[in-house]
């Protein structure tokens, strides 16, 4: 890769960051709040790989827990149709199943 090249890949990591940072970080909303919205919005348009990370980040992070998580499905398959609500579940349920499992190992970690 050329220098300039180089040059307008960092410039656009750092100003991307910078906007997400400065959107993310505004006092109106919280951040879980703008968590659902943006789930939300990444169901509704079917882009499953975002939506799987935004999943894994509000679990995570405590944002959203287990409870909340199954409603987000409930409610967004009614908006979002059954194909995607569907498809939401089934990335819950397998998000759920992965965090309690690392839990666990973590917990014991001699297996």
């Amino acid at each position: 890769m050329t220098e300039p090249a180089m040059e307008t890949v960092d410039s656009f990591g750092m100003t991307a960051e910078r906007l997400f940072a400065e959107v993310w970080s505004r006092p109106v909303l919280s951040v879980r709040e703008r968590r659902l919205l943006l789930l939300g919005l990444l169901v509704g348009q079917g882009l499953h790989e975002a939506t799987e990370i935004q999943l894994d980040v509000a679990l995570r992070a405590g944002e959203l827990n287990e409870s909340e998580l199954r409603e987000v499905v409930v409610f967004l398959t009614h908006y979002a149709g059954w194909a995607r609500g569907a498809k939401l579940n089934d990335q819950v349920e397998s998000l759920i199943e992965r965090v309690r499992r690392d839990r666990r190992d973590r917990a014991d970690p001699s297996g």
